[in-house]
């Protein structure tokens, strides 16, 4: 490696330059094969993605269990299935983290892309935009009513579709940011 890359890989400036330019970049960067810090800089920015993914998701598993064990709401039968792509999502992204894998987003995108399809489908329920006679709620509490607004108009369906739709934006991030 030269003298000169050897300088711009350790000064103060480079680095923060870099890590600023990491977050706005618009093209894919393709690293030369001896800058190995710039490298390194590029694994830990899609750790930290992945992080905050999994802090997405293990928000939203706490909070679906605070809702239905503190709270005593009952979850209907289209809060069960957004359940099951939200649990295991939290296992599967935390698994990713230590030692990093940056292939878990193979098995993470698609939970959090069918779990984000039924939120909606949940929220759109809600709205009246689905007819009543399309949910698959037969007993017990029915799907198109809200039973708790956050704020007068975040209903939990909202909420998890926000979660979902937060963890697929993030984990396509790491899919893009995480070297090959």
């Amino acid at each position: 490696m030269s003298q000169g890359a050897d300088a711009c890989a350790t000064s103060r400036f480079c680095r923060a330059r870099f890590a600023v330019g990491l977050f706005f970049q618009r093209q894919p960067w393709h690293p030369s094969p001896g800058v190995v810090n710039l490298l390194r800089m590029t694994e830990d920015r899609a750790w930290a993605l992945l992080f905050a993914c999994w802090l997405v998701v293990t928000a939203a598993t706490l909070g679906s269990l605070f809702f239905s064990e503190v709270m005593e709401l009952p979850p209907c039968s289209l809060c069960w299935w957004q359940r099951l792509f939200m649990f295991p999502l939290t296992i599967v992204v935390g698994a990713g983290l230590f030692p990093f894998d940056r292939h878990v987003v193979r098995y993470a995108l698609p939970l959090a892309a069918i779990g984000f399809a039924v939120a909606v489908y949940h929220t759109l329920l809600q709205w009246g935009v689905v007819p009543e006679s399309a949910a698959p709620c037969r007993q017990g509490v029915p799907c198109s009513e809200a039973q708790l607004a956050l704020l007068g108009f975040l209903s939990i369906p909202m909420l998890a579709a926000l979660a979902f739709g937060t963890a697929v934006a993030l984990l396509w991030l790491v899919r893009r940011s995480a070297p090959e």
